[in-house]
């Protein structure tokens, strides 16, 4: 199938299998606005489920104070709720 074919979840999820990969990351490959992104994560991790495949989030960080505890990993959250930073490292996705 050629990329101009596919679905952008499609490519998402041929992207992150590929390696892994931020949403801000996959946002400027694929042309699509970073929150698009988060929406096709979601379908993505769901379309996985009873597949052989998995999909992994390495959690979003505060770069403050360490905390990776967040409600939804699979979101960019504007500021941490221990320190109240909002230097927070973005989750990192991957499929294998």
């Amino acid at each position: 199938m050629r990329q101009a074919d596919e679905t952008t979840r499609q490519r998402i999820a041929d992207a992150l299998r590929a390696e892994q990969a931020s949403a801000s990351t996959l946002a400027e490959d694929l042309a699509v606005p970073r929150s698009t992104v988060y929406d096709h994560l979601r379908h993505v991790a769901r379309s996985l489920d009873g597949t052989d495949e998995q999909f992994l989030v390495a959690p979003p960080e505060c770069a403050d104070c360490g905390f990776a505890d967040f409600d939804d990993p699979v979101n960019h959250p504007s500021r941490c709720p221990d320190c109240r930073s909002e230097s927070i490292d973005e989750a990192v996705f991957k499929v294998e």
